[in-house]
């Protein structure tokens, strides 16, 4: 299984995990592009081997494939290498593509697109999230290759939130109050954030940055007046009372009176958020105000919470879907944001219905996983196995 990074990973391991057990003894190999996947699971234990995928050239190619001789490979939703596809292709080795989302104005569409329509005629079966890709595809004459089935991710964040491993530490600080969590923050979140969480100190806010280096990590601490950092937390479960409170007042900014407990969790580290999630009142989604947009508002809408992020949505169906069905709402500025977060604490009824629209849509769109294992199974694609 071939993944650009750590989201596609998390995308396309339902499929691998299903796989393993209806093949335990089979080796199962994961290659990388970036090292943000690679080196958050090159020791994932489902997998046999944890690869970069070499530079593609067909040189490189051959030797991998030769190498690995695989009887089955699968692609996470994009990140087309020309070389390996062809080599595949050559070798009439089956090979997948899942969880793909293809939009107009890509280059598979365009005039000058000839050489990546070529990769794509290469996939055994493209697997799509949704019918305006299966129509973009027939508009280049891929047709019987291609079925929708949905995104493999629901499944995914279905499994984390059915097997939810409580953390003490968010649970001890967000204790009996309201609680925002805000995942995957850029700068621009932050600082839509940072006035209401400096005048309601009556609320926890759980901020989870996308980057966690020590800048930015100071940077959200000279925004927030009343934050602590996790990992400060986390030693004071673990030293003596005295070395601890010394961590505590070295994290905040500035010296504060015994009365001003944080209300603010900077999470300094990563691989939590997916469970943090679980212990928000009300779910922050960042990346909405770059150009990059928002990130996954899965992870959060799967605990049946009001989903609030940045304007910048249009190339990611699900959190169009979410706002769609009332799961999800979109705010444009820091006012309209202290707005909405006011209206649903202090209006249960309206909350309440943002909730269930958030849950009963992603538990409505499970399945793709099963789907892909049926076609592998129907097309006896491991039979050679």
């Amino acid at each position: 299984m071939h993944c650009a990074s750590l989201g596609e990973f998390e995308q396309g391991r339902p499929i691998l995990e299903a796989l393993r057990k209806k093949e335990p003894g089979k080796k199962m190999v994961i290659s990388f592009f970036s090292p943000s996947g690679y080196e958050v699971k090159k020791d994932y234990p489902g997998a046999d081997y944890v690869f970069y995928l070499p530079p593609d050239s067909k040189k490189n190619a051959r030797i991998f494939v030769d190498a690995i001789n695989p009887r089955l490979v699968i692609w996470v939703k994009y990140d087309y290498w020309y070389y390996y596809l062809q080599e595949l292709k050559e070798k009439n080795i089956p090979n997948l593509l899942v969880s793909a989302i293809f939009l107009p104005d890509q280059a598979f569409f365009k005039w000058y697109g000839g050489l990546y329509r070529r990769m794509l005629a290469n996939f055994t079966h493209i697997f799509v999230q949704h019918v305006d890709s299966k129509n973009l595809l027939s508009d280049i004459d891929l047709v019987d290759q291609v079925s929708v089935i949905g995104d493999t991710r629901f499944d995914r964040v279905i499994e984390i939130a059915g097997e939810f491993e409580p953390l003490p530490i968010a649970e001890d600080f967000c204790k009996n109050h309201p609680v925002i969590v805000a995942g995957s923050t850029w700068e621009e979140d932050e600082e839509e954030l940072d006035h209401f969480a400096n005048s309601r100190p009556d609320i926890r806010f759980i901020i989870a940055p996308h980057e966690v280096d020590q800048p930015h990590l100071k940077e959200i601490e000279n925004l927030f007046q009343r934050s602590i950092r996790y990992s400060a937390l986390e030693n004071k479960t673990t030293h003596a009372n005295d070395r601890s409170d010394k961590i505590m007042r070295h994290q905040r900014k500035g010296p504060l009176s015994a009365a001003a407990d944080p209300n603010v969790l900077i999470v300094d580290n990563i691989g939590l958020l997916s469970r943090l999630y679980r212990y928000g009142t009300i779910a922050y989604v960042g990346g909405g105000f770059g150009d990059d947009g928002v990130h996954n508002v899965l992870e959060a809408a799967v605990y049946g919470r009001p989903v609030v992020y940045g304007p910048v949505i249009e190339k990611y169906v699900e959190a169009l879907d979410l706002v769609e069905c009332g799961g999800g709402i979109v705010i444009d500025s820091a006012i309209e944001a202290e707005s909405v977060f006011n209206r649903l604490l202090s209006n249960q009824e309206e909350y309440a219905l943002h909730c269930e629209a958030s849950k009963n849509y992603v538990y409505s769109k499970r399945g793709a996983t099963d789907l892909v294992i049926h076609y592998i199974q129907e097309n006896r694609l491991l039979t050679n196995w």
